[in-house]
């Protein structure tokens, strides 16, 4: 069985990968994440004071949480357990707790280390709840997506999030040379292609060490340029999760970019959410939603440009419907703001619900009975083509409301005429008595 292990390169000498064989002894080590780890940092300061609290570290892949965990556990002198939410289940935690509180009998702590922890389900988090609580285990628990939307409330008030940055150039630089520094040997690339391969690893210091680590054990007659490294690496996805976080900080981030009339940011989300493999009509409905909510009738063909994206696309289909897309996108950044319709239906909204169930003015109302117009339905009513000026000026709310102007034009665009409508309209109501 021994030789079964040794074959498979299992035994305990057996090579380790460079990332591995890079993690950081110390938290001094740790790159990235200095507002953690160094001076008064979350961690520093913990440490500096001897106690550590439950944790959620919360960050993109590659940033450090399983290596600052385990720092953590043999800084405060800490058993260390790990455990993944995805291969483990409640049978797994009652062993890991069992095992914990015999620890405990004997004077050693435990740090539980809990990988993805936002795939265990409600009831697996509500099992945690009293070995935190009681101090059976300090529980550090590592996510990808933002813990108030994955954690259950209790859990997440008993542990501290921690925020883990995506790490920067300066930082993936810095892994590269300390990769050289093992390998005594410099990675085979131009400096632009050296600064091509920090942008493929998109933040994620694990997939760039394993990408020099590959590029270190193969030989080439020169070095790589951009071109030449993009064929021998594969290109590395964007980080984009349709369900969840990613997905509404982009939608936000594409919907804030047209709002502030920045075309291009707008045209790079809504192109970061195409390629990372967002639904071309979940930005169709938002486009459509953006014209009616921020532009309004300050451009009555936004929507209309809108629309026409959509009918485009499902008549093209990608990727030459994308470019549908990036027409609406452009149409609506640069297009004239205004949000008086949203504001208007809003006010009017909360005023129907203030009001209750009050009834029209009777002389707008109908009389089909001779009851209905002995009790004055239909009386008074002016017919509005009939009058001078086509606009009689009588009031249409209940008599028992004030009239209130919901609708607010913006001196923008297509509402510039609105408003000069309006104002017109209300001059009339002014001389006839009406105002």
């Amino acid at each position: 069985m021994s030789d079964l292990f040794e074959n498979a390169g299992l035994e305990e000498n057996a090579p380790h990968p460079l990332a591995d064989r890079l993690r950081p002894v110390t938290l001094d080590d740790v790159v990235g994440q200095d507002h953690l780890t160094r001076d008064e940092g979350t961690l520093a300061r913990m440490l500096a004071a001897g106690r550590l609290t439950s944790l959620v570290l919360w960050g993109p892949p590659g940033t450090g949480k399983t290596t600052i965990a385990r720092l953590l556990a043999d800084q405060v002198k800490l058993h260390f357990v790990q455990i993944s939410a995805i291969f483990s289940g409640v049978a797994d935690l009652r062993k890991v707790f069992a095992e914990a509180q015999k620890r405990r009998q004997t004077g050693q702590g435990t740090l539980l280390f809990v990988d993805e922890i936002h795939r265990f389900n409600r009831s697996q988090q509500d099992s945690f709840l009293p070995y935190v609580e009681d101090g059976t285990v300090i529980l550090v628990g590592a996510t990808t997506e933002n813990p108030s939307f994955e954690l259950n409330a209790a859990l997440l008030s008993r542990m501290q999030v921690l925020t883990l940055h995506r790490l920067g150039d300066a930082s993936l630089e810095e892994l590269l040379q300390r990769a050289e520094v093992e390998m005594d040997h410099p990675l085979p690339l131009t400096e632009e292609a050296r600064a091509a391969l920090r942008a493929m690893a998109d933040g994620d210091g694990r997939f760039l060490l394993n990408q020099a680590e590959t590029l270190l054990s193969l030989t080439f007659e020169g070095p790589l340029t951009p071109s030449s490294l993009a064929e021998v690496l594969q290109r590395r996805a964007p980080i984009y999760d349709k369900d969840r976080e990613g997905h509404y900080n982009l939608i936000s981030a594409l919907h804030k970019s047209l709002r502030g009339s920045d075309t291009d940011a707008a045209l790079y989300w809504a192109a970061r959410m195409l390629t990372g493999g967002e639904e071309p009509l979940y930005i169709l409905r938002r486009l459509v939603r953006f014209a009616v909510e921020d532009i309004g009738l300050a451009d009555p063909q936004a929507v209309q440009q809108a629309i026409a994206a959509k009918e485009c696309y499902e008549f093209l289909g990608s990727p030459e419907g994308d470019l549908a897309i990036a027409q609406a996108v452009i149409y609506l950044g640069t297009a004239p703001k205004s949000n008086a319709v949203y504001k208007a239906f809003k006010l009017s909204a909360s005023a129907a619900k203030k009001t209750g169930s009050l009834m029209p003015p009777k002389h707008i109302l109908n009389a089909p009975t001779a009851m209905m117009k002995e009790q004055g339905y239909g009386k008074g009513y002016q017919y509005d083509h009939d009058t001078q000026d086509g606009f009689s000026g009588q009031d249409y709310f209940p008599e028992e409301m004030v009239r209130d102007a919901f609708y607010q034009p913006k001196d923008r665009g297509f509402e510039r005429d609105v408003k000069k409508r309006l104002a017109y309209w209300a001059k009339l109501r002014e001389e006839l008595g009406q105002a």
